[in-house]
């Protein structure tokens, strides 16, 4: 064959063969980062799922605990919305961001509302104990008075357990801005030199006092986490975090702000940002960046 023609050819040839192992190895690589984002949804769902089904239980478990017809059917009304609530969740598929976002927000109301009737009850219980401490002292029945005080004794380390949930942090206002070289922000990607994360943990009289090592995730729009900040433990393993903060925490509304250097091109989309302190997932929200 002529050289002319057969140089070319071959020339022809060796491209399209670099040119479908380049796109192999493209949709291979496509398809790991999907496959990432999908077990950190999945994740989020699943822990949902959990705090949406102890939620209710602990609605049966309230109900026990008093006579008051009137809360009692309170507490029945908030126990079905929470398992409505859990139904509509279990048949939302992990990949519907939308629809687990308004899931995660009515998440927060119960905890909100389970909080409220955990101090109502608890107020009941104590005023209950004064009224039968001061009948007991006054007819001087002492062995009643400690039956009671026995039998109280197993429903106040099960209203402790309500009040460790009730005392669970959270945070709100999560904000995700992008910083230029000046750190001023800025609407564009590209220009970015740092991302900063603005939250508060919410006021929770219930929650215990001192430091708070708060740690934050920010997941890129392939699933990708922007790392560097260490680990921490989440659920019996150890996750990696992209930033982290100790703060002095009173009970009172508490604001925060972390910064991360980018040190990589950033790529547009949806920027997934989550918040743990104490064992939990106390926060997350999605952003995007352009």
């Amino acid at each position: 064959m002529n050289k002319k023609i057969l140089i070319p050819l071959v020339i022809v040839i060796l491209l399209l063969a670099g040119g479908a192992a380049w796109l192999y190895i493209s949709l291979n690589k496509q398809k790991e980062e999907n496959k990432a984002m999908l077990e950190l949804a999945a994740l989020d769902k699943k822990e949902m799922e959990n705090e949406y089904q102890q939620f209710a239980n602990q609605y049966s478990e309230m109900k026990t605990q008093i006579n008051n017809d009137s809360i009692v059917a309170q507490l029945t009304q908030e126990q079905e919305r929470t398992q409505r609530l859990l139904k509509e969740l279990k048949e939302t598929k992990s990949s519907d961001a939308k629809e687990i976002a308004r899931l995660k927000k009515e998440l927060a109301t119960v905890r909100a509302v389970l909080r409220s009737y955990v101090f109502q009850i608890d107020s009941l219980n104590r005023l209950n104990q004064n009224l039968t401490a001061e009948n007991t002292r006054i007819k001087g029945q002492y062995e009643q008075a400690n039956r009671q005080i026995e039998g109280l004794s197993s429903e106040k380390q099960s209203l402790s357990q309500q009040v460790a949930i009730a005392a669970q942090l959270d945070a709100i206002n999560i904000n995700l801005t992008q910083l230029d070289k000046h750190q001023r922000a800025t609407k564009k990607l590209k220009k970015a030199k740092a991302l900063q994360v603005s939250f508060a943990l919410a006021k929770n009289v219930t929650a215990a006092s001192g430091n708070k090592t708060v740690y934050v995730r920010v997941n890129t729009p392939t699933g990708a986490l922007l790392g560097g900040g260490g680990s921490f433990n989440y659920e019996n393993r150890s996750l990696q975090c992209t930033m982290k903060r100790t703060v002095e925490y009173g009970g009172k509304e508490t604001p925060m702000t972390l910064y991360y250097n980018i040190n990589q091109a950033l790529q547009g989309g949806t920027y997934r940002v989550s918040i743990f302190a104490d064992g939990n997932m106390i926060g997350s929200k999605s952003f995007t960046l352009d």
